[in-house]
């Protein structure tokens, strides 16, 4: 009795150790990322900005954006959902991306897995073959963001050599980073491990089910390469990133100092603050704040400073991070509503949930 009391302790040990660094850890980069960040901001002046250089109007356009842009998202996921014959309402899809960053801002990157735990056990399907959808979903949305930053590094090098040129420090510091022929090593040992990992030919219970799941996962991510409706697909990642750029320039537009930015100036904020969002902190907290303030300053709006940054470039951060956070709460609060209807309507029968057609409403 004794030993089975320790180790359950030891394993209550463990899985709050585990969820102190999955979600701890982000938590502590974000609102030190904060703090660096407003500790040295003329917080009178920052307030004073918000007072009398924004016209809130330009906000509710934003919000209209913003959802567009998670109705194109479902519209895309339900397109490689279906090439692996999953196929949940729309509804159901897009409470499930109003859920993903809704989760987010709380669990960082646990929104993805909680998206896809929800429609698989929806539509009674493999959560690893719909995992390998987002896969895929996602890393397109990766693929994207590293053409973008290509394409505006080449169109802004004037603006950024500019900044390396006053920073010396940082351009020898990404260049050392870049050239550290132990970083690529490692990451391709990393990989060569995986592959022979999932290749190798084991009667290990837990290595074939790791073996099973990758396949799974494959399936999933595979899908993509048959699915109907391609250039929908690709339209529609056009859409997505369309729109997320049309948020941030109308965002600008609400700014008396920023209105008049070109648009290749919110292109370079919009990929910076794009790469910021990819350091796992609740919602880009802290991270996103940094990248946009620092692709303001490449244009005038204030100088990128840790020991002073400028007022109006920090109340710009604050207020379109602190909307879009609004935004995503009050769309998860009307996700989660909607989905305890939905499962009441399947649990009574009003909703027949069909694992191999549309399903049907009663």
């Amino acid at each position: 009795m004794g030993a089975f009391l320790l180790n359950n302790k030891r394993e209550n040990v463990k899985k709050t150790v585990s969820y102190l660094i999955k979600y701890g850890i982000p938590l502590v980069i974000g609102v030190g990322l904060m703090y660096f960040l407003y500790k040295n901001v003329d917080i009178n002046s920052m307030m004073d900005t918000l007072k009398t250089d924004v016209n809130y109007w330009w906000f509710l356009p934003v919000a209209v954006v913003s959802i567009l842009s998670h109705v194109f998202r479902a519209l895309r996921w339900r397109l490689q959902l279906k090439a692996i014959d999953v196929k949940p309402s729309f509804s159901a899809l897009l409470n499930s991306i109003f859920g993903t960053y809704a989760v987010n801002l709380v669990f960082p990157r646990l929104g993805e897995v909680w998206r896809c735990g929800y429609i698989a056990n929806r539509q009674k399907a493999s959560v690893t073959q719909v995992m390998g959808s987002m896969v895929a979903d996602r890393l397109t949305d990766t693929v994207t963001v590293l053409a973008l930053t290509f394409v505006t590094f080449l169109l802004a090098q004037g603006a950024f050599g500019k900044f390396f040129d006053t920073y010396p420090q940082m351009k020898e510091s990404f260049m050392a980073v870049a050239s550290d022929a132990r970083i690529w090593m490692g990451a391709a040992l990393a990989i060569i491990a995986i592959g022979w990992l999932l290749v190798m030919k084991t009667e290990n219970k837990f290595i074939k089910k790791i073996q099973l799941m990758a396949r799974n996962l494959w399936e999933g991510f595979a899908g993509i390469a048959h699915m109907e409706g391609k250039w929908w697909f690709l339209l529609l990642t056009l859409l997505i990133w369309g729109c997320y750029f049309l948020q941030l320039y109308l965002a600008c537009q609400a700014f008396s100092f920023t209105s008049g930015l070109s648009v290749l100036a919110v292109l370079v904020v919009f990929v910076l603050s794009s790469i910021g969002m990819g350091i796992p902190t609740n919602g880009g907290l802290g991270a996103w704040h940094v990248a946009t303030i620092f692709g303001l300053s490449l244009y005038g709006v204030g100088v990128f400073s840790p020991s002073n940054f400028d007022p109006r470039a920090s109340a710009f951060a604050m207020l379109v991070w602190g909307f879009q956070q609004v935004l995503i709460i009050a769309l998860g609060i009307y996700a989660f509503a909607s989905m305890a209807i939905d499962r009441n309507r399947i649990e009574s029968g009003k909703t027949i949930v069909d694992t191999t057609n549309d399903e049907i409403k009663l």
